[in-house]
C-alpha cells in the first residue's frame, strides 16, 4: 500500500491547520488506499534552512537534514495542509522543501488549504512552482477552504458534505498518480 504524507505547513501557535489536518488524515484513513501519516512541521522543528551545500547533492551534516530526508524518503505522496501568508507558500512549509531535493522527486502532491476569501489558493498557485522546481506532480482535485474561521470551532473542523467529497476524490487521483509514477521514484 502506498505511503501518504499528510504535512502540516503552519508552525503558529493557535494555528487551525492542526485540526484540519487530522479531519484530513481521518478521512484518508477512511478512504483506505493509503498507508498514512501525519507530519507535523511545528513537531518536526526544522530550523531555518543553512546548511552549506545544496540539497541536490544529498552530502547532508546536520542531523535534522539526515533526519527530515529519511523521514520524506519514505513516502509515495504527500498532502500539504496550508495556510496562506501574504499570498504567497508558509514559510514553515517552504523552508521543509528546500530542506531537500531527490527525496520529492517522483511524487505527487495534493492541497488542503485554507484562508480568508481565497481558502489559501493562492499560496497554493505559488507552492506548486517549487513542486515542480524538485520534480514532483501537484494535482489539481483539492480541498479548499474559504473563510475558515468560521469552520473552526472548539478545536474541531466543522467539515461539509464539500469537504468531504472533495477530500474523497483528492485521494482517489493522488492514488492514480502515486501508482503510475511508481517506476520512476524506483530508477
Amino acid at each position: 500500500m502506498p505511503k501518504l504524507g499528510v504535512v502540516i505547513g503552519s508552525v503558529r501557535e493557535g494555528r487551525v491547520g492542526l485540526p484540519i489536518a487530522e479531519w484530513f488524515v481521518e478521512r484518508a484513513r477512511q478512504h483506505a488506499g493509503f498507508d498514512v501519516e501525519l507530519l507535523d512541521l511545528k513537531i518536526i522543528g526544522l530550523p531555518m534552512f543553512a546548511e552549506r551545500t545544496h540539497p541536490r547533492l544529498q552530502q547532508y551534516e546536520s542531523e535534522q537534514q539526515k533526519a527530515w530526508s529519511a523521514i520524506v524518503a519514505r513516502f509515495d505522496a504527500f498532502v500539504f495542509v496550508t495556510p496562506e501568508y501574504n499570498y504567497s507558500t508558509a514559510p514553515a512549509l517552504l523552508n521543509a522543501l528546500d530542506y531537500l531535493s531527490a527525496e520529492w522527486a517522483y511524487k505527487p502532491a495534493g492541497f488542503v488549504s485554507y484562508g480568508g476569501v481565497s481558502g489559501g489558493m493562492r499560496a497554493v498557485q505559488m507552492t506548486k512552482q517549487t513542486l515542480a522546481a524538485l520534480r514532483m506532480v501537484p494535482i489539481v482535485e483539492a480541498v479548499n477552504i474559504p473563510f475558515v474561521a468560521k469552520l473552526v470551532e472548539g478545536g474541531a473542523f466543522k467539515h461539509t458534505d464539500v469537504h468531504d467529497k472533495s477530500a474523497a476524490a483528492m485521494l482517489d487521483e493522488l492514488g492514480r498518480w502515486a501508482a503510475a509514477l511508481a517506476a520512476l521514484r524506483a530508477g
